[in-house]
């Protein structure tokens, strides 16, 4: 059953264009002819208050004055520039509600409630769908969660290097408990596909493992993993489904890994997936496919791993 209250399921979907919301220019970027900024709506600098309610002291702007070359001085460097606000001020109403919604996340620790919609509609005096758009992409961004019928800030994201590590290892790097679920563990003839990606032979046994990955019990995500059964005889019977995969290949069959090739993609998870991982089947996820051999190139596994977009993020090093 839909939550009426839930901005990603419930309630009717926005018609027609997006409410636009005129905004004051940034200190020393005046408003161009034509389109004056609003008066009586005062902000905090370079950040729009809402209709009816100026920024009030205490919320410092995500946009500063700009410098010299008109960049803003407090610009973080990893945020869209002027938070996302073109130069002649106007945005859609539901942007202007997300910033203020955005401050007030910030003010909160993980876990906190959030006001309800009816309430933030009255705060910023615009109607509910309005609030809603604002808080769907807060929940997509990560932001926030849903708890219950309610709506939570969320923790920071997990952030899963690019690298030989285990999803084991880089949970536990941060301070989280790693687990995982087993859905399905089966075996049948490798396939045409699945062969000439690994060079697997085509017919030979190979397993097929599908599991929930977990962080603290959440989930996170959903991994397929397959493997060729003549290297791994005993899998259904030795390996214990909630661990980490490579510390069996490792540990117990003197198995390392020698290189990997990697490809990203986004995608939204299938009807299944989405009921597996827990999330509604808007929500956009990161999709890792990895094939990887031994130290002496031979062909070891092949994965399929979705990660919530709204909970995951990938980090790298590069050198020469």
């Amino acid at each position: 059953m839909e939550n009426p209250n839930d901005p990603l399921t419930g309630g009717p979907e926005p018609t027609g264009p997006p409410e636009p919301a005129t905004l004051p220019e940034p200190a020393g970027h005046p408003a161009p002819a034509g389109h004056p900024a609003p008066a009586g709506h005062p902000a905090s600098a370079g950040h729009p208050a809402s209709a009816g309610h100026p920024a009030s002291a205490g919320h410092p702007a995500p946009v500063g004055r700009p410098g010299p070359a008109g960049y803003p001085e407090n610009q973080a460097p990893g945020a869209p520039i002027r938070s996302g606000i073109p130069d002649h001020g106007r945005i859609p109403k539901y942007y202007a509600v997300k910033a203020q919604v955005a401050l007030l996340v910030d003010e909160l620790g993980e876990g906190d409630p959030l006001p309800t919609e009816r309430d933030l509609a009255l705060r910023y005096e615009v109607a509910r769908e309005t609030v809603r758009q604002a808080l769907r992409e807060l929940l997509l961004e990560g932001r926030l969660r849903r708890q219950g019928r309610g709506t939570v800030v969320a923790g920071a994201k997990l952030e899963q290097p690019l690298s030989l590590a285990s999803y084991t290892e880089g949970v536990r790097r941060q301070g989280r408990k790693p687990g995982r679920h087993l859905i399905a563990l089966e075996r049948f003839p490798c396939p045409p596909a699945l062969a000439a990606e690994t060079g697997l032979q085509r017919g030979e046994p190979v397993w097929h493992m599908e599991r929930v990955l977990l962080a603290d019990d959440e989930r996170m995500g959903l991994e397929s993993t397959y493997a060729s059964v003549a290297r791994l005889p005993d899998l259904d019977k030795d390996f214990e489904p909630d661990s980490s995969f490579y510390a069996y290949l490792r540990d117990r069959l003197g198995l390392t890994l020698g290189d990997v090739d990697e490809r990203i993609e986004t995608v939204l998870a299938t009807p299944r997936e989405a009921l597996l991982i827990g999330t509604p089947p808007a929500l956009p996820m990161l999709l890792i496919h990895r094939v990887s051999r031994d130290a002496a190139g031979g062909p070891l596994e092949r994965v399929r791993t979705l990660y919530r977009g709204d909970r995951f993020s990938f980090t790298t090093h590069l050198g020469r």
